[in-house]
Formats: C-alpha cells, structure tokens, sequence
C-alpha cells in the first residue's frame, strides 16, 4: 500500500502517517500490517525480539473506529514499537535478560499508555543490551524474533557492524524502516549514541519529565525514557505524548504539566549561541566524525548561530563518575530478582541462599554481574566514602560547569560519540573501551540535561555520524527546534542504508 507512487508506506515519517491515516488515505490495520510484514523480511538485523500480530491488528481496529467516530488521538493509528525495558501487557518484557525470559507483566509502563492514549499502536518490544548496560547491542541474552539463540542487533548501514547501545533494536528499527518511531531509555547515552550509529534522530528529556514507572531499572538517579525518530518533527510528537507528571506512581517524576514540543520548531536560530566545549574536541575524536561535526555546525553559522567557545572541565571525570554511581544503583535495583517471585530460578539448589546464588549466576550476562559486583564493592564498609560519595560530589560540580557554560551560550553542541560504529566483537573482552565511547554523553547524563543526537553526516566506512545537542533543564523545546531547522537544511536524516532498499 502506498500513498503515492513514489513513497511506500515505511518512508513516511509520524506526522505523514497520522495525516494519511486521517484523511482514510490508509488504514490503521493496513499500516499495522504493513510494518509487521517488513519486520520479518528484515528480522536478520536482530531489531525484534517479541511480536504479536494479534494484539497489533486489535489496537489497529480499535484505532481505525476511532478515527471513523471523529475521536482519534494525535498519534491515531501510527505503529511504534517499545524499548524491550518498558514492561508491557501484551508482549512479554525481559530487559533483554535471561533472568526474565518469557516474563509477561499485568500492566503497561506509563511510557506505554501515554502513548497509546495518544493512539499509537504496538507492533513489538525491541532488542537491547541486557537491562541496559552496554553501548554495543551485543550483550542481549535474548533470542530475536526468528533466531534461535541470543544474537546481537545489526547495524543496518553495514551488518558487520554494531548498532549502538543500549537501544541499539531501537535505532536499527528506525533506520531500517521497521517503524516510524520508537521508543528508547537513556542512562549514559543509550538513546544518542545509537541514534548517532544508525543515522536517526533522538532525544533525551531533562531527567524527570518522562515517567519511570513500568521502566525496568538499571540506575534510578539517571534513566530517562525518549523517542527516536528519522526527524526532529517526529521526535517532538512522541515527546509531547510521552511526557507529564506521573506522581502517585513514580517517586522521581516532576511536577511540570505535559507541554506541545512542536510549538517552536519553525522558529529562527538568529543569534542563537551555540557553545563548543573544548573538551569535545581534543585528540581522541577520530578525524572523520570531527570533519562531520564541524560540517554540521557551519550549517548552523549559515542559518543565523553563532558559535561560542566554552569548557566543561571535568568532562574527563565523567567516565569514572559514572562508572562508580550507575553500577552502585544497579546493584541495588537487580537484588529484587533472586527466583523468588518472579523471573529465572535454578532448578537445582540444596537451601535458599544456594538457590538465590545459582539463580543469579544462571540468570545474569557478564556484564551485568560485573557491574553489579563493582556496586556491591564501591557501597561497601570502607569503601563507600572513598569511591561512592566522591563520585556523587564531583556529579554536583559536572552539573556546575554545565551552568557556568550556559551563562554564555544557549545550546551545546559536539559529537555523540569518538568514532563511527564499530565491529561486532571488535571490543571483545574489553568492557573499558566500551564504556570510554561514552565520553561525550556521560556529561548531559550525570546532570540530569536534555540531549540529543542528530544525523550529520557520514564517517569511515559510510557509516553515519551524529550531532550531539546539549540544553538546559526543560529546554527540550529549543533543542528540537536547533535540531528541526538543520533538518530543513540538510538531508543526511532523510538518507537510507542501502542494504535495506527493498
């Protein structure tokens, strides 16, 4: 089904979808069915790793009556498809863990429901590293739709490749054309540097804004839900659907009311300063991705910006900040699954103690048992206010720079990540070099900023490059504004992998 001669169904963005669904151009059903059908050709990339046709074409239904009553919501009857780290009724919710295979949860996140409110539709939960720790995608202990066995997520710009993480099933989704939208979390940067890897567009929200309930937790004081989209429009859409207060059920939640993000898209840049933190640029920025970067901001000069050189000190700080503070949480959030209640438990054990041991060794990744064990070390008798409270003291004074910075500039721009993508298993046994390619998220992460990745171009190998842009608390709107008026310059978010042309 197509809309016009020239653009299939998979190559119209949210506010395209919603606009033909409206004006009974296509079914919601149509649409539905559409999107499932090109999830199985492309299941290869690993993106999936629940469906369920069923649940989809009755959401589908219910939406095409809706839009035939007149009661259709902003987002009537357009597909997205979940972060497999929000809990959801319909499809089972594992975190990407063995320790929840098969888990189906009594109710949705609220992430989920908003959204569905707003009309959009399932069409499945989606690949990620095993509750959220990794930045490659490889760390999945669960089989995708169609494998047999736990397979990472492939880049679709070259399947040698990784995706990006966390929300590396996310990313690919999007770019691939498997949905228009999805949604991903972000903790260190598991919504951007995905985005950037996969050559789509996604943004984090100041921390608060989007509810965390029905969020399977990784670090309580730094995940975020967001969308990712092919554009900044689309992005801005889900936003709006996607956040609001949500007090009586998320501890964490602010007391901001629910805002439009579109309402500023089209206004101008003039006189817009945009810092440059030196910082972002030094010697381990690969000479690809610096020359894309620098490309992207030249653009923003054309339209009216103004760059400014700023700092941000302790940006180097950041990796060990993070690296003490996000395992400490973990380890505090992953003691609730012991083979108690829910989720794996051992079959074989003589007492307790030895079934909560083999049920956690069994149902754990290795890179989710090292963090837990760095947790469980730095929160220990002695060591505590070596590591833990120290980390926590250089957080408050990242979040100080970054106000210093803000007093001469409105947004913040630089690279997601060092380099392009790089190969599945590239990294091997190295977890470090992982965790150092988070070096210009953790930032953004550990102040609790919005953030953002946009395509800008492309790198080594063809592969994409993003576009960090960093505001201020609550400045969510400007940001996708920044981000919108490049889109409308530029057409690197409009460019698909190649292999994916069918």
């Amino acid at each position: 089904m197509t809309t016009s001669p020239t653009k299939a169904l998979h190559d119209l963005g949210v506010s395209e979808l919603a606009a033909g669904l409206r004006a009974k151009q296509f079914s919601a059903a149509e649409a539905a069915q559409h999107f499932l059908a090109r999830a199985k050709v492309h299941q290869h990339l690993g993106a999936f790793v629940a469906m369920n046709e069923d649940a989809t074409l009755a959401q589908a239904q219910a939406a095409d009556a809706r839009i035939a009553a007149g009661t259709a919501g902003a987002l009537e009857g357009v597909p997205i498809a979940h972060k497999d780290i929000f809990v959801t009724r319909d499809f089972p919710s594992t975190a990407g863990s063995r320790m929840l295979a098969g888990y189906q949860s009594p109710f949705d996140a609220t992430v989920v429901t908003r959204l569905a409110k707003a009309g959009a539709l399932t069409l499945g939960k989606l690949n990620c590293d095993e509750f959220a720790m990794g930045s490659a995608n490889e760390n999945s202990a669960v089989a995708p739709v169609g494998f047999e066995a736990p397979a990472p997520v492939r880049n679709p710009w070259d399947t040698s490749r990784i995706p990006g993480g966390s929300s590396g099933g996310s990313a690919v989704a999007v770019a691939a054309r498997l949905a228009p939208a999805v949604t991903g979390t972000d903790t260190g940067g598991s919504i951007r540097q995905p985005a950037s890897f996969c050559g789509i567009t996604g943004i984090k929200p100041t921390y608060g804004r989007a509810s965390r309930y029905g969020m399977i937790a990784f670090a309580s004081s730094l995940d975020q839900a967001g969308p990712m989209a092919r554009s900044a429009e689309d992005c801005a859409l889900l936003l709006s659907a996607m956040c609001g207060p949500d007090l009586d059920r998320d501890s964490t939640s602010l007391d901001v009311p629910a805002e439009d993000y579109s309402r500023s898209l089209n206004d101008s840049l003039e006189g817009l300063r945009i810092g440059i933190p030196a910082e972002f640029f030094g010697e381990g920025l690969a000479p690809d991705v610096r020359a894309a970067v620098n490309a992207a901001l030249k653009e923003y000069e054309k339209l009216g910006a103004t760059l400014v050189p700023i700092s941000l000190p302790r940006t180097e700080l950041s990796i060990p900040v993070y690296y003490i503070i996000a395992p400490a949480e973990a380890s505090s959030n992953l003691s609730r699954f012991d083979g108690v209640k829910f989720g794996h438990r051992a079959k074989d054990y003589t007492d307790l103690v030895d079934m909560y041991k083999k049920t956690r060794a069994e149902g754990f990744g290795d890179e989710v048992k090292r963090r837990i064990m760095i947790g469980t070390y730095v929160l220990s008798h002695g060591y505590y206010d070596a590591y833990y409270l120290q980390a926590q003291k250089i957080r408050r004074m990242i979040a100080d720079d970054f106000q210093n910075a803000f007093k001469d500039c409105d947004v913040i721009a630089g690279p997601v990540a060092p380099t392009v993508a790089w190969k599945l298993g590239e990294h091997g046994s190295d977890p470090l070099a992982d965790y150092l390619a988070d070096i210009f998220t953790l930032p953004a992460s550990l102040a609790g900023l919005p953030g953002m990745s946009v395509p800008a171009g492309f790198g080594e190998g063809g592969m994409p490059v993003g576009l960090q842009l960093i505001g201020n608390y609550f400045k969510e709107a400007q940001l996708l504004n920044t981000a919108h008026r490049l889109q409308q310059a530029t057409d690197w978010h409009l460019k698909t992998p190649g292999g994916v042309l069918i």
